[in-house]
C-alpha cells in the first residue's frame, strides 16, 4: 500500500516545499509552512484515467442574454463592484480586523431583502446573538435576511441546495470555513482554497451573487492570496485607520467592472454613511495660510477626486536626511527629491522630507507627481500656494512635465469645488478654468517663487 506523502505549504502565498523551513523562500515570510498531507491515492500502480465525454464548440459570433446586476442600493459598494452584483459571481471582500467588513457586507445584504431580494448570511466567527446585535445597532433587523452559523462547507452547501438559489450569499469568513475532505485545520491554504472553489461552483451553477470575507495579513495582503484571488471575479479591499471614521472601499481585480475604482464611507454610530461628496472631504478645512500643501486633481477609477498633499521640509536632525511619506510611494518622493535637485536646483536633498495626503487616501497615480513637488518647493522656500488652485502632471527624469489623461474631468471636478486656477502640463487644452501651463521643473520653481541654490535645467 503506498504511503501519503506530506507536503509543506506556505499560508502566506501558497507555495509548496519538499521539507519544513522557518522561511519561504517565495515569499520571504517566517514560520508560515505547515505540513499537509496529501491524499492517498486509489492505486499504487500506473495511474488510469477515464475516457472523457466531447462538449460543443461555439464561435465568438454567438451572443448570450446579457445578465441584470443586483443593485444592493448602496450606491457606493454598487459602484465599486461596477454597478451591481452581477448572477453567478464571487466577490472576495477583504480588511483590516475591525475595519467593519462585516457592517458593510450586512449592510448591503439588508437594503437589497427590503428591495425584495432572497438574502441568506452565514457567519463562522460570530454567533447568531452578536449578529443580530449589530443589525439592531444599525437599525435593520426587520430587513428579511435569512441569517445562519455554520463552518463545515458541506452543511453550508447542503443548506443552500435544499430550497430556491437565493440570489445573494454572504459567507464571514473564509478562513473559518473547512471541509470534511482535508485533515488540515481550517484557515490553511488546502483548506480555504477547497472550501472557496467549492463555494464558487455552487454560485456559479445556481446564479446566486457569493460574497466572501476574508482577513489580510500583517503585509496588508488577503491571506493566502495565490490560492484564493484567481477563483473568484473581483477582489475588493476594505481600507480605513480604526481612529478616522472614513473608510475607502478599492477594487484591485474585476471582471464585470472597472479596476481601481474606490467606494468612500463614514463610519458612524450606527452604519456606513455613504459620502455623496469625497473631494470635499479629502480637502478639509483649508483656511490655514501655511506653505506646504497642494491640491491634487486626481482621477481613481472612473470618479474624479481632489486631495491635499502635504509636505514639510526641516533641516535635517542628523548626519541621514529622513524621509517619511503616508499615502504616496517612497520610491516617488525619492525621485522627485532628485529631478528637483538635478534639474532644477533647489537644494533640498540635505533636508528631512515628510509628505501626507490628507484624510488617510493612498494616491498611486504618476500624475500626482506636480502637486507632491508643489507642495515640497512651497515647504522648502517658506512661500505659500494660492488657495483657489490645483495640480495635476507626471514628471519625468529629465525634469518635464507629462500630460495626464482625463484632464478635462479633472478641471470639471475643480471647478464644481470653486478652484479657478490650474497648474497643468504645457499641452493640456480644456475650458472652465484659468490654465497656468508649465513645461518643466523649472517652470514651477519660477511660478512658487523658490530660490535655487544652483542652475537647473533651462
Amino acid at each position: 500500500m503506498a504511503r501519503s506523502q506530506a507536503n509543506f505549504v506556505c499560508q502566506a502565498c501558497g507555495a509548496v516545499h519538499a521539507k519544513w523551513s522557518g522561511k519561504c523562500d517565495a515569499c520571504g515570510a517566517w514560520n508560515s509552512i505547515i505540513e499537509e498531507g496529501a491524499p492517498v491515492p486509489a492505486c499504487s500502480g500506473a495511474m488510469r484515467r477515464v475516457k472523457g465525454r466531447p462538449f460543443a464548440l461555439e464561435d465568438l459570433k454567438t451572443q448570450d442574454k446579457e445578465q441584470e446586476r443586483r443593485i444592493t442600493g448602496v450606491g457606493e459598494f454598487d459602484r465599486v463592484c461596477g454597478g451591481g452584483l452581477v448572477p453567478g459571481s464571487a466577490i472576495l471582500v477583504g480588511g483590516d480586523p475591525g475595519v467593519g467588513k462585516s457592517t458593510l457586507i450586512l449592510q448591503a445584504l439588508a437594503a437589497y431583502a427590503k428591495k425584495g431580494g432572497r438574502t441568506i448570511y452565514i457567519s463562522g466567527e460570530e454567533a447568531m446573538a452578536q449578529v443580530r446585535m449589530r443589525a439592531s445597532r444599525m437599525e435593520v433587523s426587520d430587513a428579511p435576511v435569512a441569517l445562519g452559523s455554520a463552518t463545515c462547507v458541506e452543511d453550508i452547501l447542503s443548506t443552500l441546495e435544499k430550497g430556491k438559489a437565493p440570489d445573494v450569499i454572504a459567507i464571514d469568513s473564509i478562513q473559518t470555513i473547512w471541509t470534511s475532505a482535508l485533515e488540515a485545520a481550517p484557515g490553511t491554504i488546502a483548506q480555504v482554497r477547497t472550501a472557496c472553489f467549492d463555494l464558487v461552483r455552487y454560485a456559479k451553477s445556481s446564479g446566486a451573487a457569493l460574497i466572501l470575507v476574508g482577513h489580510v495579513t500583517k503585509e496588508g495582503q488577503i491571506a493566502g492570496p495565490k490560492a484564493v484571488e484567481h477563483l473568484v471575479d473581483a477582489v475588493l479591499y476594505f481600507e480605513g485607520e480604526r481612529g478616522p471614521q472614513f473608510r475607502v472601499l478599492r477594487a484591485v481585480k474585476h471582471r464585470f467592472g472597472p479596476t481601481d475604482e474606490i467606494g468612500v464611507f463614514e463610519m458612524t454610530g450606527k452604519w456606513l454613511a455613504e459620502v455623496a461628496n469625497p473631494s470635499a472631504l479629502f480637502l478639509g478645512d483649508r483656511n490655514s495660510a501655511s506653505p506646504g500643501t497642494a491640491v491634487f486633481a486626481g482621477i481613481e477609477g472612473t470618479r474624479p477626486l481632489l486631495v491635499e498633499i502635504q509636505a514639510l521640509v526641516a533641516e535635517a536632525g542628523y548626519g541621514t536626511p529622513r524621509r517619511a511619506v503616508v499615502g504616496w510611494d517612497t520610491g516617488r518622493l525619492a525621485m522627485i527629491l532628485a529631478v528637483l535637485d538635478a534639474r532644477g536646483g533647489l537644494g533640498v536633498s540635505a533636508h528631512d522630507v515628510y509628505l501626507n495626503v490628507a484624510g488617510g487616501l493612498k494616491v498611486g497615480e504618476p500624475a500626482a507627481d506636480l502637486a507632491a513637488a508643489a507642495a515640497l518647493i512651497s515647504s522648502f522656500s517658506g512661500q505659500a500656494l494660492p488657495h483657489d488652485t490645483v495640480f495635476f502632471g507626471e514628471i519625468s527624469l529629465s525634469g518635464d512635465v507629462r500630460p495626464a489623461p482625463q484632464a478635462e474631468l479633472r478641471l470639471k471636478e475643480a471647478a464644481k469645488l470653486g478652484f479657478s486656477t490650474a497648474v497643468v502640463p504645457q499641452e493640456t487644452r480644456a475650458e472652465g478654468l484659468n490654465l497656468r501651463p508649465i513645461k518643466d521643473v523649472g517652470d514651477l520653481l519660477a511660478l512658487v517663487g523658490a530660490p535655487r541654490a544652483r542652475g537647473g535645467k533651462a
